[in-house]
């Protein structure tokens, strides 16, 4: 069989935000967004942090700034979200005056600001599917998925229904961008475990802070030879925004899904998979050294990264995300050992991969698809990583 992960960078709809063809531009509204929704779950807003809620939402385009001063943004077009005011007031806008908050605390309104999406290339969609059908895992981690329902139209509409088995559960990203799991039918969900609700055990985390950037879900399957494997699918914390370098919540997730990895196999648990998007990569001066990630490849840990498994071939670069670099090894599949002693190869899958979003050219080192010309063509900005397992 075939085990492989894939992140697909959404797959029909994705927050403007996320998908600008320069990267930068849209990091200070990802920002903002993450500021207001900290800032806006607060018992009581001080002066301050009124202030910092205006500023969000001129960044976020629900407001904006003109000579007469901050007025209520009419124009969709040029915002990045809109703020949702379900119950209670929260802004005073009026068009001739001065936005303000009115509310005194969280208790006082039902809303939130949403991030504004848009349409995915219909070429970088198809191109997608290619990679997908192209690799033809028997079990596929697929990250930052809209939902399970865009999961299901996807298997079926570009797919053609080449999986019998398409499950995602909802995690902490407001963004819509989760992990899931595609299977073909031979294979069964014996069962599934989310830990979405996993406090983080950082002392002085806010009474009520979840771990997880996402979700670390734990699937049971039930193999046609009457093996079962199991997979812990991951996407970890993001290098944007870190609160420290190397950041500590990576770290905190990393020791959480080792802690999860570790119960299994006390359990009984023989063939463990620990796979998806790990967002960070080796050292450059050391790649035998994974900041963050110790709890998963440091000393003590038995889980083997199937890049260096003697079968594995990783390709013209070492990574797996836009230059491919070494620390651009973001995806990674981590066997227990008696699984990994059943992988019989693997690889990198980059043809859907065309670099750097920047590049006018496409890469030189390895080849794409004919089809994609540009960066938005590309499939996603990251390749896919595969095994194959004698099991």
């Amino acid at each position: 069989m075939r085990l492989a992960t894939y992140n697909v960078e959404n797959l029909f709809a994705r927050a403007k935000a996320m998908d600008t063809a320069d990267r930068a531009a849209g990091r200070p509204v990802l920002k903002a967004f993450d500021r207001f929704t900290r800032v806006s779950a607060k018992a009581e807003y001080t002066a301050a942090d009124r202030a910092a809620m205006i500023d969000a939402l001129v960044v976020l385009g629900v407001l904006r700034r003109t000579e007469a001063g901050v007025r209520r943004n009419r124009d969709l077009d040029t915002a990045w979200a809109w703020l949702r005011e379900n119950r209670g007031d929260f802004l005073v806008a009026p068009d001739n005056g001065e936005p303000r908050i009115e509310a005194g605390g969280r208790g006082d309104w039902i809303g939130w600001v949403e991030l504004i999406d848009e349409p995915v290339d219909e070429t970088a969609i198809r191109m997608t599917a290619r990679v997908v059908d192209d690799v033809a895992a028997d079990v596929l981690c697929v990250v930052e998925a809209e939902d399970r329902p865009s999961l299901v139209r996807f298997n079926d509409e570009l797919l053609h229904g080449r999986y019998g088995r398409a499950m995602l559960i909802d995690g902490n990203d407001p963004r819509g961008i989760d992990v899931g799991l595609l299977c073909t039918a031979a294979i069964d969900i014996a069962w599934m475990r989310s830990h979405v609700d996993l406090p983080d055990p950082a002392p002085a985390a806010p009474a009520g802070k979840r771990l997880f950037s996402r979700d670390c879900p734990v699937f049971a399957l039930a193999l046609p030879g009457g093996e079962t494997l199991h997979v812990l699918l991951n996407h970890l914390k993001s290098q944007s925004f870190s609160s420290g370098n190397p950041d500590p919540l990576r770290g905190r997730q990393s020791a959480a899904v080792r802690a999860i990895y570790d119960r299994l196999r006390a359990d009984g648990a023989g063939h463990v998979a620990v796979l998806g998007d790990f967002n960070k990569g080796p050292d450059r001066d050391d790649p035998t050294r994974h900041p963050t990630l110790e709890p998963l490849f440091g000393q003590g840990s038995d889980l083997v990264d199937a890049y260096d498994l003697s079968g594995f071939d990783v390709g013209p670069r070492p990574g797996s995300f836009q230059s491919c670099s070494i620390t651009n090894r973001l995806d990674y599949l981590l066997l227990s050992p008696e699984l990994a002693a059943r992988a019989t190869g693997g690889g990198v899958w980059r043809r859907g991969l065309w670099g750097d979003p920047g590049n006018v050219r496409p890469p030189a080192r390895w080849e794409v698809y004919p089809e994609i010309t540009a960066a938005k063509h590309a499939a996603s900005d990251h390749a896919a990583v595969w095994v194959d397992l004698d099991i």
